[in-house]
């Protein structure tokens, strides 16, 4: 299979349509973590589906001093990886296709939760972000549309435009790809030095503390729930050793109702360390968050939640998170 290589959307309209459309949108850069996006495109779309990707670096997106004249165009790689992990078509319009009156006055907001980690970081980014986004699915017109959980608020902002707006698309996330040492792949990577590269593992290092600690009290608060609290079952149970294991996991329950604040202290104490290596890691924000607005959640929060971290390394900026799960307390 060749991929073609449009770049207006009347070519992109031309086109005979069978089966679904679905959508894979980039700024470029190609890398192992977009072509597990297009593979799990061209799953969706089947045989007789298309897979469209797009590559487009969206200055509305960056704000004053960010890197966009140093954002790497890879055009011909990009389209060699595409058309491995099985696109159809690689869609890269110039800025003239997308925004034919120049900058648009009329632009996507992404309201409150748009304000929050990265919005605040990078104010008006998101605003820049969806406004292309909502160009893109007007001009390729897919059935689905997929995008990296790396970038997790990005997606639930998508998800609620999409819903809040009537977008007649389906949004699917894909997770996270990292590399073998941990570090969440990212066209950015590329312009860590092998000393900065050894700092910026403290973000996925953290991420994964974090887990580990909630894994860890979770399996402390089942042995509480296990194991009830009465003096006659705490007798029994020293008979066999066991009164400090039931008293121990009676205590982390009792103390920690929801292990929030055990899961922030361990990704906060990696991040620590990593603040005094050479080079340093600059924290720009660690959060626990509720995925469906970005607020960080209560103690006594239940269900899905996102660690989420950003920080600079030298002069490159990383994100990461990963996705936890806490279970109501019996």
């Amino acid at each position: 299979m060749t991929t073609a290589l449009l770049r207006t959307a009347d070519e992109l309209h031309a086109r005979a349509r069978a089966g679904r459309r679905a959508v894979v949108m980039t700024m470029g850069a190609l890398h192992e973590g977009h072509a597990t996006l297009i593979r799990a495109a061209r799953e969706i779309a089947g045989d007789q589906g298309e897979v469209v990707v797009t590559v487009f670096v969206n200055p509305l997106q960056f704000g004053k001093g960010e890197d966009l004249d140093r954002y790497p165009r890879t055009l011909d790689a990009d389209r060699k990886i595409a058309e491995q992990a099985g696109a159809d078509v690689v869609f890269a319009p110039a800025a003239d296709e997308v925004y034919p009156g120049g900058e648009p006055q009329v632009r996507v907001s992404a309201g409150p939760m748009g304000e929050r980690l990265e919005g605040a970081v990078r104010p008006g980014h998101f605003d820049g972000m969806l406004t292309v986004v909502a160009k893109l699915l007007h001009l390729t017109r897919p059935d689905v549309a997929l995008y990296g959980q790396k970038d997790a608020q990005q997606l639930a902002l998508i998800r609620r435009m999409v819903r809040d707006l009537n977008f007649g698309v389906e949004i699917v996330g894909v997770p996270t790809v990292r590399e073998e040492d941990g570090l969440a792949l990212s066209s950015r990577n590329r312009y860590l030095s092998p000393e900065e590269r050894r700092t910026a593992l403290a973000l996925s290092q953290a991420l994964f503390a974090g887990r580990d600690r909630h894994a860890a009290q979770e399996a402390l608060r089942a042995r509480a729930r296990e194991v009830p609290a009465t003096r006659a079952r705490a007798e029994a149970l020293s008979a066999i050793g066991e009164s400090r294991a039931a008293a121990d996991a009676h205590a982390v329950a009792k103390a920690v109702p929801a292990e929030h604040s055990g899961v922030r202290a361990a990704a906060r104490l990696v991040l620590d360390e990593a603040a005094r290596l050479r080079p340093p890691l600059v924290l720009d924000y660690l959060a626990l968050v509720d995925p469906s607005d970005f607020t960080e959640i209560e103690d006594d929060f239940t269900g899905e939640a996102v660690l989420a971290v950003a920080a600079r390394v030298g002069t490159t900026r990383l994100i990461d998170n990963i996705p936890l799960t806490f279970g109501a307390a019996s």
